[in-house]
């Protein structure tokens, strides 16, 4: 079938190329020219603008978006909505917040234009093995447009898993999921780093794929890394959070639910980009008033008074 395809990132040029090779005929636009270029020269019809997009679409039009969440998702719904008609549907793959999907879904329901929230997983290795696809909309809107998913998706890898919102929730909670094995998985390696034993650690990432209850694609990706540098010595340990992990920390406790590993996971990431944590230097000027404990001055030097009797802690 024919769709448009407004983003073309990492994973929306990949996902043009592989709906390209699957049959499918895509318009694709992004506001840097050079990626438009790239993805006609896998097939795609170029399109300049939003309107010059909608224009070489036949009716009832699919537009799949996928830009950042939050106001460039805002602001392309809201421009779509002045340029598509009645029976045409949009489809966010991005990574937006579910009680925004449903807003959304509520600003095209009005305007009678569906509107389908596709949590979208896969990264940069969906165009070779696929996308998971959780989606979320109105029963007829999803089925329409199917053919999309089932050629996105590797088998078994799609569902459509409830009305609006349910496809973004269910890939919030996902990506929380997401939080808890990264970390397990970064602090596992740290333990078996600093033992006194000298592991080979790419070797034990690469025979815990075979046969281990531990073993995942995650791991798999981690023995890649290992393999290209065995002491991530290219790496620095400062990690990022797209904002799914709040979210899905916010909705348990919304939910009376308790989710310490996720939680922690989260506030890992905090600590990560912290060139000096303040907490820590409260925490060692406390322990020096009520126990003289030593503190290490910020020359390296280790300084405190050796005279005050010292408390516990």
């Amino acid at each position: 079938m024919q769709l448009g395809m407004i983003g073309l990132g990492k994973m929306g040029a990949n996902m043009t190329t592989r709906l390209q090779r699957g049959g499918h005929a895509v318009v694709a636009y992004d506001r840097d020219a050079a990626a438009i270029q790239r993805s006609v020269g896998d097939g795609a019809t170029a399109a300049s603008s939003l309107a010059d997009l909608v224009s070489k679409l036949q009716p009832p039009r699919a537009v799949w978006i996928m830009v950042p969440a939050g106001p460039p998702t805002d602001s392309t719904v809201d421009d779509l909505l002045g340029l598509l008609q009645p029976g045409d549907a949009i489809i966010d793959g991005g990574n937006s917040r579910w009680t925004e999907s449903k807003d959304r879904y509520q600003r095209c329901r009005a305007k009678n234009v569906s509107f389908i929230d596709a949590g979208t997983s896969g990264g940069v290795w969906g165009l070779a093995n696929g996308y998971c696809l959780m989606v979320g909309g109105d029963d007829d809107a999803v089925k329409r447009v199917e053919p999309i998913f089932l050629t996105l998706a590797p088998k078994d890898g799609y569902a459509h898993v409830g009305p609006s919102g349910a496809g973004h929730f269910s890939k919030m909670v996902h990506n929380g999921i997401e939080y808890g094995m990264l970390a397990a998985y970064g602090e596992g390696f740290e333990i078996l780093e600093k033992s006194e034993y000298t592991y080979d650690l790419h070797q034990l990432a690469s025979i815990w794929r075979y046969g281990s209850v531990v073993r995942s694609w995650l791991l798999e990706l981690l023995e890649l890394a290992l393999k290209d540098d065995p002491k991530l010595a290219d790496v620095k340990g400062w990690v990022a959070d797209s904002g799914e992990g709040r979210w899905t920390v916010q909705a348990a406790i919304d939910e009376n639910v308790p989710a310490p590993v996720i939680t922690m996971s989260l506030l890992s990431r905090f600590v990560s980009r912290q060139d000096e944590s303040y907490s820590a230097k409260v925490i060692a000027a406390l322990r020096n008033q009520f126990g003289g404990h030593a503190i290490k001055a910020e020359s390296g030097e280790i300084v405190g008074d050796s005279a005050k009797p010292k408390g516990g802690d």
